[in-house]
């Protein structure tokens, strides 16, 4: 095997998002229900020989820093095998950046997937996870492929599966043409940080319409068009909410809308969301 193609790495949706608290070492305590969706990102990757590690962007837009999520991941799983291999990763970006849909830690595991199988080095899906972690914290849930709710700091992941399973739903994810940074909103001294903790069976039996996302309120306040693309959702008849840290914002869809009015600078796509990762019989249950 000396190359793969057409690899997807999907984004994803938060469909809540609670702080509880903080660990001693400042990161935050999240809960969270990650769902995700059918906008994805395509890799491919090449076999190198000489344990070189390489990326090319193929969608023409803003380069992507030379050491991205992807390269930081081709060479963790280098480092933790200690195989001599190297790759060539082509990424084909649709996913906005600033969005809060999990795109660079979406690429990076399929990354880490991927090389997995093309280098033979047969790591299992708990030494992936942990890899993932190390590089951010939202990798180990798009490794594990299944709708989640999600706690601590990204590391607890428990499948939404069975009687908890998120509905088959549609969406309309819109994108204003300003990102946000994320630790801005994190540093901020208005982000409430003890939400009162949520369960599964709450978040089911609200029909997961539930909580909200308490970055929004300091995220609108440091970018005006998270406002303006959760009213240009609401002028529509649609309920919306910003996802993870923005700008993105999204509504399930109850009716059929128009697009066409969309400002200058801005992007928005009806999604599908999705039961499993596409990748998600390719890593090895356990270690």
């Amino acid at each position: 095997m000396r190359a793969i193609h057409d690899l997807p790495a999907p984004a994803k949706l938060n469909l809540f998002l609670h702080i509880t608290g903080r660990r001693p070492d400042g990161y935050h305590l999240l809960q969270s229900a990650f769902m995700l969706i059918d906008w994805c990102d395509t890799l491919h990757v090449e076999l190198r020989a000489d344990g070189g590690i390489s990326r090319e962007d193929l969608d023409g837009g803003a380069a992507l820093p030379a050491d991205d999520l992807c390269t930081r991941a081709a060479r963790a799983l280098q480092q933790a095998t200690g195989t001599r291999q190297g790759a060539h990763i082509t990424l084909e970006k649709s996913i906005p950046a600033q969005a809060g849909m999990g795109g660079g830690s979406s690429d990076a595991a399929t990354t880490l997937i991927a090389l997995n199988r093309l280098w033979g080095v047969h790591l299992g899906r708990a030494a992936l996870e942990r890899i993932g972690l190390s590089l951010g914290a939202d990798i180990p849930f798009f490794l594990r492929g299944r709708n989640a709710w999600v706690e601590g700091i990204g590391e607890t992941i428990t499948p939404l599966e069975n009687v908890h399973a998120l509905p088959r739903s549609r969406f309309v994810v819109v994108k204003p043409a300003a990102g946000l940074d994320t630790k801005s909103i994190f540093s901020s001294p208005s982000l409430e940080r003890d939400s009162q903790r949520a369960t599964i069976s709450g978040f089911a039996a609200a029909r997961y319409q539930f909580g909200k996302n308490v970055l929004q309120p300091v995220a609108e306040q440091l970018c005006p068009e998270v406002s303006q693309a959760i009213r240009w959702l609401e002028d529509k008849g649609l309920q919306a909410r910003m996802t993870g840290s923005g700008s993105a914002v999204f509504a399930q869809m109850t009716h059929a809308i128009d697009l066409f009015d969309l400002p200058t600078g801005w992007r928005a796509k009806v999604c599908d969301n999705l039961r499993l990762h596409p990748l998600a019989g390719w890593a090895a249950d356990e270690d």
